[in-house]
């Protein structure tokens, strides 16, 4: 799975169109339920009753149950937290970091800016699956190891895209001026860079969190990222694909959830307007 691309569409700085909203309210649902579900329906999602065993949905679990007896509505909950949690992580570490480098490369220029596109370009050099699961052999905690390695692929485009923002912004003539009167990086960046580099970065955090969703789940899929009986989306689904006969809508439960997960995220960075 190849990383994100800097010819993405820019978010309009001044409220949000139609289709984000839209995005934002599936996203919003996802979460909802996410955060709800265990209050409104309390259930260990591990806990298996074989009585139970592909029982329809009743009072306790209104998405039924699985193989094993377990709640469903219990486990799919969990399973989003899970997935949702390491993106926002891996999201926000790869943000910071690749606004500091990418700044620091525009700002100083020169061989900083060389050792900085060396370093990336180093990266780019191992296909983002690849890095993932590099570093799933070597870090014990899964959830720990999804984090770091979703970062060092991810951080690359923050990089990218603010490099490529920001060079001919601190040669527009109000950074000039600013620089001139004597104001500070500090202000500069604020003042200049930040209002023109936010919307981008949004579109690029919703495509990020879409893109480690979906890692974290095909590697669930194939039985490489997490490890039963920890709910995760793609371990579900890998779960209950041999009883997709006897208890479709079991299937269909995790799949739903992340096309819907997936498509808020990508509603929200896609919709600009024209």
């Amino acid at each position: 799975m190849s990383t994100l691309t800097t010819d993405i569409p820019v978010v309009a700085a001044r409220g949000w169109t139609k289709t984000q909203w839209t995005g934002a309210v599936i996203l919003a649902v996802v979460i909802g339920f996410a955060v709800l579900a265990p209050v409104l329906f309390p259930a260990d999602p591990v806990k298996q009753s074989l009585r139970l065993t592909l029982a329809g949905p009743d009072a306790a679990s209104p998405l039924g149950y699985d193989h094993l007896g377990r709640s469903l509505t219990a486990r799919l909950a969990a399973a989003l937290r899970l997935s949702l949690l390491i993106a926002v992580a891996a999201v926000a570490t790869s943000a910071v970091l690749g606004v500091a480098v990418g700044v620091l490369a525009a700002w100083r220029g020169g061989w900083v800016e060389r050792l900085a596109m060396l370093f990336a370009d180093s990266f780019l050099a191992l296909p983002g699956l690849l890095m993932v699961l590099i570093v799933l052999a070597i870090v014990p905690v899964t959830p720990v190891a999804f984090w770091i390695g979703l970062t060092l692929v991810l951080w690359i485009e923050y990089f990218r895209l603010t490099r490529a923002t920001l060079r001919p912004l601190l040669a527009a003539p109000g950074v000039q001026a600013s620089r001139l009167l004597g104001f500070g990086p500090g202000y500069v960046f604020r003042r200049h860079l930040w209002p023109e580099l936010a919307p981008m970065l949004l579109t690029l955090a919703a495509f990020g969190a879409a893109t480690a969703i979906m890692m974290v789940a095909a590697l669930g899929f194939v039985s490489v990222g997490m490890r039963a009986p920890t709910p995760e989306l793609g371990l579900m689904m890998v779960e209950m694909l041999p009883y997709y006969r006897e208890a479709p809508m079991a299937l269909l439960v995790p799949v739903l959830a992340t096309f819907l997960t997936l498509l808020g995220l990508n509603l929200i960075a896609g919709g600009r307007r024209a």
